[in-house]
């Protein structure tokens, strides 16, 4: 299928659209003989500015910038959303336009799964994978190492780039690149908030308007227990506990709240140890992560 140009009237760039690996592997074969650095920005769409951040910064350290959107079904549990997640592929196109993005990959579940979910080839991070988010969402992770592996083999970037509101994930992906030497260069960038201190996430769109008005409140009680940490409080477990009270008594229902070193998520041993205070809390139907850094430095 022949690429679809967009053009941005205000600032005459032009973007690229396509939908198989033939025609992304076309451009990104063209760079490669400029000896371009080509940065990455996988997205599942709906996209916000968190998501537009990622794509700047992609811009500011490469010559040319890929996106995806792909809403990858195996990362999707049994009775998750996947079915309904929010598209906006339209509005998706003129942001990704406005911010400077060179091509945009936009695979069918087909071209990306050609013999079918089931039969598939898998990619498993041992581990970080069973964990916090792994105990509440068991298949997650698989599917999300496996559809990045995938991509990062048709897109060959030298550098991706990740929002640090998936922490986890972050993670993950860096282990993954890691162990199976991949040339790639991951880039963390701080998570993007709405002016209450809410993260941005898709889902936010899925908040009633009650809702909406407490969703904040995660990430004030992720603050107040960095505060804690920072303060020398000795008791990890007692402060994980309060601060599930506390969301409880909010209105939300508390998945996980804990602290961990930022290296691997494990326990931390050490005051020393650079920490993450991690989260997942229903509020109503919405399930909402966050996290943020406890810096000793």
């Amino acid at each position: 299928m022949a690429a679809i140009r967009h053009r941005n009237t205000n600032t005459d760039n032009i973007m690229e659209t396509v939908t198989t690996l033939t025609g992304l592997r076309s451009h990104t074969r063209s760079w490669r003989t400029q000896d371009s650095r080509v940065a990455f920005v996988p997205t599942m769409g709906n996209l916000h500015a968190g998501h537009l951040k990622l794509v700047r910064h992609a811009r500011a350290i490469a010559d040319h910038v890929a996106v995806s959107i792909f809403v990858n079904p195996m990362q999707f549990g049994q009775n998750e959303d996947y079915a309904n997640y929010p598209m906006t592929l339209e509005q998706d196109k003129a942001a990704l336009m406005d911010g400077d993005a060179d091509l945009l990959f936009m695979p069918a579940v087909s071209e990306m799964y050609t013999g079918g979910l089931g039969q598939t080839t898998q990619v498993v991070v041992p581990g970080l994978n069973t964990v916090l988010e792994g105990e509440f969402r068991p298949t997650h992770f698989n599917g999300v190492t496996t559809v990045v592996a995938k991509l990062f083999n048709m897109v060959q970037p030298d550098i991706a780039v990740f929002g640090e509101k998936d922490f986890q994930q972050l993670l993950i992906i860096r282990r993954m690149v890691s162990d199976l030497a991949m040339p790639i260069a991951i880039e963390g960038v701080a998570t993007m908030r709405e002016a209450d201190g809410l993260a941005m996430s898709s889902r936010n769109s899925y908040l009633s308007t009650d809702e909406r008005a407490i969703a904040p409140q995660l990430y004030q009680t992720l603050l107040d227990v960095r505060d804690i940490v920072l303060n020398g409080e000795h008791d990890p477990a007692a402060v994980e506990q309060a601060a599930m009270d506390q969301l409880r008594e909010a209105g939300f229902e508390p998945q996980y709240f804990s602290i961990r070193r930022c290296t691997d998520l494990s326990l931390p041993e050490s005051e020393q140890d650079e920490r993450v205070v991690l989260a997942a809390a229903m509020l109503g139907v919405t399930r909402l992560i966050d996290n943020v850094r406890v810096s000793v430095t």
